[in-house]
């Protein structure tokens, strides 16, 4: 079960472009199992609409203070009674200066003074907006005062600058608000776990290479799950557009070979838990072109000599580096019956199987479904956001590891 479930979020959405995002956060939440309510500022009215957001929250949407057919007129109160946090996506600059000074001139500002739930807020405005010396001093108040701030990210902004003022993605904001509601206890403090991710690079020549649709995100949220709750984790990734979970240490590879020799140095000492979650290609060059290679004639067609890769997480198996070994299966076909004999053929001690071949879950979504099988069990954790169901593998992988000691 999600650490959301049944708990009651109040999203909070002011004037700005990255309020569509909101929408998409809404529904990770929902999905999640919490209960969310809405609140918008008069400028959130702009760029979002009620209906839209009623629709994804199942809730009326709030937007007045002083509304007499709420509560007898107190709504507000009963409203900041209500919520297990708060979360304003996007908190604008004008929100933040409000709320900074103390003010309680809109719905918004006045839940946020009236609750005694943790309250969080996620920035998006202009980039110098958001360095203004103001802005900055209005921040430091915020978090002086224990406001939780998520973000701001840099890049590329919807007024064409570059720099630090985009509001964190909804799956990021997920992931944050699963932390604040409910903190991970440290009972993997003292253990290594060693996690692959994403595809590996297989050279042709100096411009082409063989590789998959892994996007690395199931992996990096188990990093993320399991050094939440005090792992070391050591995380070998093969190239993706990912950041490192913050306290992870992670070793860049390409190749197969190299994702192999990193993980063998990584376990000269054994694990407590190793997770290969890389989507590790099959196959490689016998020999890499030094130079890229060129149509010939009028021929249609090029002959590649492949040779075999070795088996990364075979190999770690049988060298015994770690406690326990985990591993992935992603089929397109007899899923349950491919992973089962992979967790036998390779001597592991769980295996997750997921279905890539549909286009709901797997290689590039958000959300992901699997089946985690050992010897003599199975478990079926619901389709969720990766992030919430990495934290539901590591307890799982947790419990397991309990019933071998």
């Amino acid at each position: 079960m999600s650490s959301l479930a049944n708990k009651q979020i109040l999203v909070g959405i002011t004037g700005g472009i990255a309020a569509y995002k909101t929408i998409e956060l809404i529904r990770l939440l929902t999905k999640a199992g919490a209960d969310v309510q809405v609140v918008l500022t008069e400028g959130a009215k702009a760029f979002v609409t009620e209906m839209t957001l009623q629709a994804v929250s199942g809730h009326p949407v709030r937007s007045t203070l002083l509304d007499p057919s709420a509560e007898l007129g107190m709504g507000h109160i009963e409203l900041a009674k209500w919520a297990d946090l708060i979360i304003i996506a996007p908190a604008s600059a004008d929100f933040m200066a409000r709320y900074a000074q103390g003010m309680a001139n809109d719905l918004l500002t006045t839940l946020c003074l009236a609750t005694e739930a943790p309250v969080a807020l996620a920035p998006a405005m202009n980039q110098a907006m958001w360095k203004h010396p103001a802005t900055q001093t209005n921040l430091q108040t915020l978090i002086s005062r224990d406001v939780a701030m998520i973000g701001p990210a840099s890049g590329a902004q919807a007024c064409g600058d570059v720099g630090a003022g985009r509001m964190e993605e909804p799956i990021d904001l997920l992931k944050a608000i699963e932390q604040l509601i409910a903190p991970t206890q440290q009972d993997l403090a003292g253990q290594h776990w060693v996690i692959t991710a994403g595809p590996t690079m297989e050279a042709i020549d100096p411009v082409r290479y063989i590789s998959n649709h892994s996007s690395g995100k199931m992996g990096y949220a188990l990093a993320a799950a399991a050094q939440a709750r005090g792992a070391h984790v050591t995380l070998v990734s093969g190239p993706t557009q990912l950041d490192a979970p913050q306290g992870v240490k992670r070793i860049d590879i390409k190749s197969a070979e190299e994702m192999l020799s990193a993980c063998h140095t990584a376990t000269v000492t054994p694990a407590d838990v190793f997770i290969g979650a890389a989507a590790v290609a099959d196959f490689r060059m016998k020999e890499v072109a030094s130079q890229k290679m060129k149509k010939t004639g009028d021929s249609d067609e090029m002959q590649l000599t492949l040779v075999k890769n070795p088996d990364v997480i075979a190999t770690l198996s049988q060298a015994k580096a770690a406690k326990c070994m985990v591993g992935f299966a992603a089929e397109t076909q007899d899923v349950i019956a491919y992973a089962k004999s992979k967790l036998e053929r390779k001597g592991l001690d769980l295996i997750i199987a997921n279905d890539v071949s549909r286009t709901d879950i797997g290689f590039n979504n958000d959300e992901n479904q699997v089946t985690v099988l050992s010897k003599d069990q199975q478990w079926t954790p619901p389709k969720e956001a990766k992030s919430a169901l990495a934290i539901e593998l590591v307890e799982l992988i947790t419990q397991y590891q309990s019933t071998q000691s």
